[in-house]
């Protein structure tokens, strides 16, 4: 009898998500492979079987009866490296001030770039990893990880070499994405500040990121700015995601199409014509649920139109000083609650549309043969129960790359 590492056993649902290896669409983000009663098999940080009543020797044996085993959570939309807080800004929320008005009173990005840059390599390094232990209690095994709080070239590249040691010494993987294009600093007007990124900054981080974002959006940049930028990562070997239509239809939606985005995210104000144009190159719309709920608005995006129109729908967390939040699991809540998705749909969204988000669905995202063991164990009996029973942290037992993490501890640092 062969011997694995981890043999999971008996799991009331095995959510494998097998499926076509690229973004799934429309009813395919229903087809979340269920497996009742499923074995897992793990070796040498794959799996390498995956059925019922599977035959092995196991070095450890989970045994998951009336549980839910998946893959693990991507994240494929933080700002995780900063520094400092902003609690102060949820009385001026509570009192009816919008994001734009509190940037105007010296909140919002502006307040947390200074903190930032301000903070040692040793602090940001602390503070983040606290986030990415946190992150990794409720299941996320990946997740994206944005710059966009240093504004200027030492400081962006500050960010994204933290987010290279986070990586390299964290259980959780971290893709990186240059987001110098997140505000325009003071000292810069429009057009000086989108040369600076193109000509001095893209060059300097580009072997630092894999991805180049920019916040299009009006009084930050424009359509025609945010695609130079774009187009000049490209060229640079970054590839392109936008942050689009968040406050008002800037036609961010139709650019991510225009210039083949991997995802275009927030798409709260896209138009369908935007919307059929994204679905038609299916770049994914990343949703992001904790940003309306952080800013106390009544209107979240419309994520059934998005499915029923074939958009490819992701899942993230948007995790930043003004929406400090970790639980991709409060994610599916949100979206099930108030996007009309389904529970099938938001799974397939924070999980394997996830990783096609950051172009890891080769790897992760799934339970298959030869993928990497990234799996969690949920304390529920079947996947509708994540949204259902919310409020607490479901998840159990997580194993990252076969490898088997001690949650105890996660939670006592």
């Amino acid at each position: 009898m062969e011997t694995v590492d981890i043999l999971i056993k008996n799991s009331n649902e095995l959510i494998t998500l097998k499926g076509p290896n690229k973004p799934r669409k429309n009813k395919n983000m229903s087809n979340i492979g269920i497996i009742r009663n499923g074995d897992l098999a793990i070796n040498d940080g794959l799996i390498v079987d995956i059925g019922k009543k599977l035959n092995y020797k196991a070095s450890k044996t989970i045994d998951a009866k009336g549980k839910t085993v998946m893959p693990g959570f991507v994240d494929p939309h933080t700002h995780l490296v900063f520094a400092g807080s902003r609690e102060f800004e949820l009385d001026m929320k509570l009192k009816g001030a919008t994001y734009m008005e509190i940037l105007k009173k010296g909140g919002g990005i502006k307040y947390t770039v200074n903190q930032t840059r301000k903070a040692s390599n040793n602090l940001l390094l602390e503070e983040s990893k606290k986030r990415l232990d946190s992150m990794l209690s409720y299941g996320t095994t990946t997740c994206e990880a944005k710059s966009g709080y240093g504004l200027d070239t030492k400081n962006e590249l500050k960010i994204l070499k933290i987010n290279k040691k986070l990586n390299e010494n964290h259980s959780v993987d971290i893709i990186s994405t240059f987001l110098g294009a997140h505000a325009i600093p003071d000292n810069y007007s429009n057009h000086e500040y989108t040369k600076l990124i193109i000509e001095e900054m893209i060059p300097r981080v580009k072997d630092y990121a894999k991805f180049c974002d920019v916040f299009c959006e009006r009084g930050v940049f424009t359509i025609n700015q945010s695609k130079k930028i774009l187009k000049a990562g490209k060229k640079n070997g970054l590839t392109p995601k936008i942050h689009a239509d968040e406050i008002v239809n800037t036609g961010g939606a139709s650019l991510a199409a225009e210039i083949n985005a991997i995802s275009a995210d927030h798409l709260l104000r896209s138009s369908n014509s935007g919307l059929n144009k994204m679905a038609e190159k299916e770049v994914i719309g990343v949703l992001l649920p904790g940003t309306p709920f952080s800013l106390m608005m009544k209107e979240y995006v419309n994520a059934r139109n998005m499915i029923d129109l074939g958009v490819p729908v992701a899942l993230a967390t948007d995790l930043n000083p003004n929406c400090w939040v970790e639980s991709m699991q409060l994610m599916i809540q949100l979206a099930c609650f108030n996007m009309n998705m389904t529970s099938a749909e938001a799974i397939c969204a924070a999980t394997f549309n996830a990783s096609c988000a950051i172009g890891l669905n080769n790897y992760i995202g799934s339970l298959e043969k030869s993928k990497v063991a990234d799996v969690i164990v949920l304390n529920c009996p079947n996947h509708k129960f994540i949204p259902y029973h919310f409020g607490i942290n479901l998840v159990e037992t997580i194993i990252k790359k076969g490898n088997l993490i001690k949650l105890k501890e996660l939670t006592e640092t």
